[in-house]
């Protein structure tokens, strides 16, 4: 039985341009039950889906969102049962028979969000966002229901219902983030890993177990049987980053299961691994491991308690291929294994070796009794016929005895060159013959490059040309220096258009080369490879390995572009502090001012009497007699309204006012 159909696989390793191995791991994982397929993401997020059977591609899927939100993780969903086209009834011989084909892919991203892509309808099926605010690390199938579990850098687990695309719960695992998750065959009980491996009841979602033993981040889990945990008879793998050690642990009721109870010596830490368990306990657990350097693993152990010793592999696969360098030759080179998973037959592995852009998927046979294995295998010869001999409807010119060169390396395709001046004294000097030399070609497109003319431009477009057949076959530096470091855009076009095409390859990878060096140098060589890609684009889509050629140009450039974004804003940030500092120098500072008075007046008191007299008018003296006369006569009028007043308050006081007016007269 077979435990491992929906494991989790968020690492694998990828051929290096040498022929070594790479640091940088992609996913990668057969189908489960069939292994009729084999799913592989890219650095730039792409899924590819090939065919085991027929060793071609047979899906394809670019993500909207492929250069920002890379693949992590892939996992296969369960096998069930597909209905296609119109049903018909069944045959007595067709009743027990039911089509099972893999389908959903589960694939986390960078950004926290899951994608949920269908192989039979061959699009996305659904998109599950807004349970992680960290990237996601791992994802796993229910073997039953439409519930998915995916563990992220956030340190939560999350509990997805495919019918509604959300979440139905999630919770804290770990104090770091959950690097690994694995589910049990009968869908109660969930493995989760960081710097500790947690065991939970997914009824309850509580903690039934904890394992402390590595003391790197755990990156694979695996259930090893499918016993309950209280019949001390359930096992799971484990394996850690930078561990050689696949370490294996038991469940037991009465909780003494601090340690492992097995362990499996690797060469270097786990990335794949595929389990077959025993129908019997006269069988032994069959295990495969594909380690992180390319080399596959094959032990045999019964698991029925604790062993002391590490255990050794039964047999161990390497994959090698003839150097394709000259200065290799023959030598073997490593060739890494992406995947392996066992078959039931105990005779055959399939295997997926190579490149990631283009793997080579075979059953081998392995015999068990040889300790090591290795298998050589021609990796050019195996992905498409070479560029010699290969079928391709270009035809080279045929040239005669009798016919005439008009550029020396260009056939027929050139006008004759017109000479300068300056050529018949330098072939007077030389040797009698009808080529210059390559220091006369570099000093007469020195020359060339000075003097303005349409003729120059002309014959420095074909010495151009010349020279650079002439470099890329004689691999001279000197003469390659001296045509790429060249800026004028018109000239590199010309000449890239009057290059013929078997010098078409070999010059875009000497700018591959060069690219990846000083970055000063790669914006010359930028343009080149702009021009080669735009003139030349017919020509380099009719050949048969333009992946492998193309690949490492194309994640060398993204690499570079990777960070653009964030240096784009820095570049920002600093243009903005520095002009606020130069602002800040160039105004006047408020110390410099000059606080002294421009002008000072002072007043004596002499000179305030003499200004008070100053300002009288000259007639005062004539105004002053007028006031004077006028006040007295003011002053005899109030006098005499006195007087009268005094002599009417005399008879008032004598008592007369009270008399009548005919009381007066009768007086009288």
């Amino acid at each position: 039985m077979r435990l491992v159909e929906y494991a989790d696989v968020r690492t694998a390793p990828v051929m290096a341009a040498d022929g070594g191995v790479s640091s940088l791991m992609l996913p990668c994982v057969f189908s489960p039950k069939s292994h009729q397929y084999l799913a592989l993401c890219a650095q730039d997020g792409r899924l590819r889906i090939w065919n085991s059977d027929s060793k071609t591609l047979h899906q394809e899927y670019v993500p909207s969102a492929h250069l920002s939100a890379t693949c992590t993780c892939i996992v296969w969903g369960p096998c069930r049962t597909t209905k296609e086209g119109p049903q018909r009834k069944k045959r007595k011989s067709e009743v027990g028979q039911t089509a099972e084909k893999p389908d959903l892919l589960a694939l986390g991203t960078a950004t926290g969000s899951i994608l949920i892509y269908s192989t039979v309808k061959g699009s996305l099926q659904c998109t599950l966002d807004g349970g992680h605010n960290a990237g996601v690390n791992c994802v796993q199938w229910h073997p039953e229901e439409s519930v998915l579990y995916s563990g992220s850098d956030d340190t939560h687990i999350a509990e997805w219902d495919l019918q509604t695309g959300k979440t139905r719960c999630k919770w804290k695992a770990d104090r770091t983030s959950v690097t690994s998750l694995c589910m049990s065959p009968d869908g109660k009980w969930l493995l989760s890993a960081g710097m500790a491996i947690k065991m939970w009841e997914l009824e309850t979602k509580a903690v039934y177990r904890k394992f402390t033993g590595h003391s790197t981040t755990v990156t694979t889990l695996c259930f090893a049987t499918t016993r309950p945990p209280d019949s001390n008879g359930l096992y799971f793998l484990s394996g850690a980053a930078h561990d050689r050690l696949l370490s294996v642990w038991q469940v037991r009721t009465d909780g003494k299961d601090k340690n492992s109870v097995v362990s499996f010596t690797l060469t270097d830490e786990p990335k794949h691994i595929d389990l077959l368990t025993s129908n019997s306990k006269e069988e032994p657990m069959r295990l495969a491991v594909v380690c992180k350097d390319g080399q596959l693993h094959l032990f045999e152990h019964f698991l029925n308690g604790p062993c002391k010793k590490p255990l050794s592999p039964v047999c161990s696969v390497q994959v090698s291929g003839v150097g394709t360098k000259a200065s290799e030759g023959d030598t073997p080179v490593p060739v890494p294994l992406l995947a392996a998973t066992l078959s039931s037959d105990k005779q055959n592995v399939l295997l997926a070796y190579g490149s990631h852009l283009q793997p080579v998927i075979e059953r081998a046979p392995v015999n068990t009794s040889e300790r090591h294995i290795c298998l050589i295998r021609d990796i050019c010869a195996t992905l498409s016929l070479s560029l010699d001999t290969a079928i391709t409807k270009v035809k080279t010119p045929v040239v005669n005895e009798k016919s005439k060169i008009l550029v020396p390396g260009l056939p027929g395709h050139q006008a004759p060159v017109k000479a300068t001046p300056s050529e018949p004294e330098k072939r007077k000097k030389g040797p009698s013959s009808t080529e210059m030399t390559i220091e006369e070609r570099l000093e007469l497109s020195a020359a060339e490059g000075k003097g303005p003319g349409k003729g120059v431009s002309s014959l420095q477009t074909d010495s151009f040309a010349v020279l650079l057949v002439q470099g890329l076959e004689s691999k001279d530096n000197t003469i390659l220096n001296k045509v790429l470091q060249t800026r004028k855009e018109t000239l590199i076009r010309n000449t890239v258009a009057r290059l013929p095409l078997p010098a078409i390859l070999p010059l875009v990878e000497e700018l591959s080369t060069r690219m990846q060096g000083n970055p000063n140098s790669a914006i010359f060589m930028v343009q080149w490879l702009k021009a080669v890609l735009t003139q030349h684009t017919s020509y380099l889509s009719s050949l048969p390995d333009l992946v492998s050629q193309l690949g490492r140009l194309y994640h060398m450039i993204e690499s570079r572009v990777k960070w653009y974004q964030q240096l784009t804003r820095l570049h920002g940030k600093l243009h903005l502090l520095m002009t606020q500092v130069a602002t800040s120098n160039s105004a006047p500072r408020v110390s410099e001012l000059d606080h002294t008075a421009k002008l000072v007046y002072e007043e004596s008191s002499e000179e305030d009497e003499a200004s008070g007299d100053e300002g009288l008018p000259e007639d005062d003296s004539d105004n002053w007699e007028d006031d004077d006369e006028e006040e007295e006569e003011g002053m005899d009028t109030t006098e005499k309204h006195t007087d009268e007043e005094e002599r009417n308050d005399e008879p008032k006081a004598n008592g007369d006012s009270d008399l009548d007016p005919e009381n007066e007269s009768e007086e009288e």
